[in-house]
């Protein structure tokens, strides 16, 4: 007796994406993406501009200790040598200090303001500046692209 012969069958079930699913989880990425490379920018900046609060610890302490012996602000600081990662410098001026960022930090060469908080509340006249009242943060004329929300919580005047 002969048998038959039967056709060999195949599972030719194919396994794998298709190419529209494989679109889908591209353009899925792509808008992930989209939304996380901002945040990221603004969390560098942020921890750059904070490092400038940082490096002027020191600084704000001595100040706060000359006015609190003499009742006044001093006229000029001596050292000039503050300097960091993200910092080019730090001068004192105008009884503030002036933190000048490193033109290849995500900050590109802004200028943060560190003042002194005021004493005396609104419209009693003509404010003193008291650092023990704490500091307030701010950018310079010369950073129009540095964002407000860059400044330190810690200084950041949130009127």
């Amino acid at each position: 007796m002969q048998d038959s012969a039967q056709p060999i069958t195949r599972n030719t079930k194919q396994s794998g994406f298709t190419l529209i699913e494989l679109m889908i989880v591209v353009a899925i990425i792509g808008v992930l993406a989209s939304l996380a490379v901002p945040q990221y920018q603004n969390y560098t900046a942020r921890a750059q501009a904070s490092e400038g609060l940082t490096i002027t610890g020191g600084l704000r302490a001595d100040i706060a200790e000359q006015y609190s012996l003499t009742g006044g602000m001093p006229s000029t600081i001596d050292d000039d040598d503050i300097t960091g990662r993200y910092v080019s410098g730090v001068s004192y001026e105008s009884e503030e200090l002036q933190v000048t960022f490193n033109n290849d930090s995500a900050l590109n060469g802004a200028i943060m303001i560190i003042a002194p908080n005021s004493d005396a509340a609104e419209g009693e006249g003509e404010p003193s500046r008291n650092p023990g009242n704490g500091w307030t943060c701010s950018w310079g004329n010369d950073s129009d692209d540095a964002q407000a929300n860059w400044l330190p919580a810690g200084c950041r005047d949130d009127d």
